[in-house]
């Protein structure tokens, strides 16, 4: 069917419109929190519609990194953070090749227990791993808080490598083995290659666990030596006042990783997250 010009660029115009709004939407937010950052005082709110205020200061950028501990922050969540990542990608890579190749006994109640899990939020979990991290021993470390993320972003992972696998047919791992590879190398040399889509979004998945996380960290880190980003953060807020600009310079700065790691690994997350769904 054809459509006469003016039509068609009327569409477009709406079309552009709506984009705009939405955009509009989701930036307002964060332009919310450049303007707070950089009032001066504890300013929450203002009148004013200016994104730079009044008597703008950078203040609350220099008090984070002179009168915080924020590299301190930083630095743990940046350790605990890609230390689940690494572990995601690679448990997941395995477990989700075994799950798309092999036929074992309990296969298909594993895959629906992985499932299962993901019904549940990491909170409702919180009481019997925190009860298992006290019988282990890891309350209060570094490993029981990196334990309890891999064992929460594992599911959605195994099952994204796992569909995604699903789709490499079969017989480039049998031309493999045709040419003197065994399994593992077929797996490594050939599969795992084909399959960076999928690990990208596990890599990013893993570490959007770990990097934004507060409510099991609370629980599990109690030292404040130990503590992560978003408690950190928390612990800017009080009953009597809260540091409304350092809360915003510090989230500002901690969504910089992240918004980088989207930037650079954006052209893999479209093939990632379609083409695991369909098996061809």
């Amino acid at each position: 069917m054809n459509y006469p010009k003016q039509k068609i660029y009327f569409i477009r115009l709406v079309t552009h419109l709506i984009l705009i709004i939405f955009a509009i939407i989701a930036v307002y937010p964060v332009l919310q929190v450049v303007t707070i950052s950089l009032r001066p005082a504890d300013k929450l709110l203002s009148t004013s519609m200016e994104i730079i205020p009044e008597n703008a200061t950078l203040k609350s950028y220099i008090g984070l990194f002179t009168d915080q501990p924020f590299l301190l922050w930083v630095r743990n969540s940046a350790l605990v953070s890609f230390t689940v990542t690494l572990t995601g990608v690679v448990l997941a890579a395995m477990a989700g090749y075994a799950f798309s190749r092999f036929n074992f006994i309990g296969k298909k109640f594993g895959l629906l227990s992985l499932l299962v899990t993901q019904m549940f939020p990491a909170t409702m979990l919180l009481l019997p791993l925190y009860l298992m991290l006290i019988y282990l021993g890891l309350i209060n470390s570094y490993l029981g808080i990196i334990i309890t993320y891999s064992a929460t972003a594992l599911p959605f992972c195994v099952w994204t490598m796992k569909g995604y696998y699903d789709t490499i047919p079969v017989s480039l791992e049998e031309a493999a083995r045709i040419d003197g590879c065994n399994q593992f190398e077929a797996f490594y040399k050939v599969i795992l290659p084909l399959a960076a889509p999928a690990l990208v979004i596990t890599g990013l998945f893993s570490f959007m666990t770990a990097w934004s996380e507060y409510i099991v960290a609370a629980q599990i880190l109690q030292d404040t030596q130990l503590w992560t980003l978003p408690l950190g953060l928390k612990s800017f807020e009080s009953n009597m006042s809260t540091e409304w600009g350092l809360y915003g310079a510090a989230s500002l700065i901690v969504m910089i990783p992240v918004v980088i790691l989207f930037l650079v690994l954006s052209k893999w997350l479209v093939s990632g997250l379609t083409l695991g769904s369909v098996k061809g």
